[in-house]
């Protein structure tokens, strides 16, 4: 990790984060959610939103290359992590960790009190991973309109809501 370190995204780098977001996801087909590693990544039109507004990072090897990838929206006062992503060649480095680390300074600097996310309850790299991160799961009463939004419209693409789950983490 001493060598990777954490930058806003270029505009050119947009379908180096798709590529990403793919290999990352190759790993729910091992765990038997083929359906999840076949969804298709983020839009090229979308990230270049999240670029455009200053709300992509990328972390990135001796090279300068991407290796791994964060976005976020603003969402109900916090700041949502839309996607984050690891490419398999370099997960397990605590390059994810920093990521989010970048996103709660971003987001302290900004006054925003807490970073949230939706994610699988049960899969390794989710929810279990999160808690490690400091982030905590909301019961259905702490949902904010927009997290319960964004869960509603998982669960119209398929997912099973059982299985989602949406965290909290406060800023420094």
């Amino acid at each position: 990790m001493d060598s990777v370190r954490v930058r806003a995204a270029g505009p050119d780098e947009l379908t180096t984060l798709q590529r990403i977001e793919v290999a990352s996801g190759e790993l729910f087909r091992e765990i038997g959610m083929a359906a999840i590693a076949d969804m298709p990544p983020l839009p090229l039109d979308a990230l270049a939103r999240f670029r455009r507004a200053g709300r992509a990072w990328v972390a990135v090897d001796r090279a300068d290359a991407p290796v791994a990838f964060v976005v976020v929206d603003p969402l109900d006062g916090a700041a949502y992590v839309q996607q984050v992503s690891v490419h398999p060649d370099h997960a397990r480095r605590g390059i994810g960790r920093m990521l989010l680390d970048k996103v709660g300074g971003w987001a302290a600097d900004r006054g925003l009190p807490a970073l949230t996310l939706t994610t699988f309850r049960e899969v390794a790299w989710n929810a279990p991973y999160y808690a490690r991160c400091g982030f905590r799961p909301l019961a259905p009463a702490e949902l904010t309109p927009g997290l319960a939004a964004v869960l509603a419209a998982e669960a119209a693409l398929g997912l099973d809501p059982a299985a989602r789950v949406a965290m909290r983490r406060p800023t420094p």
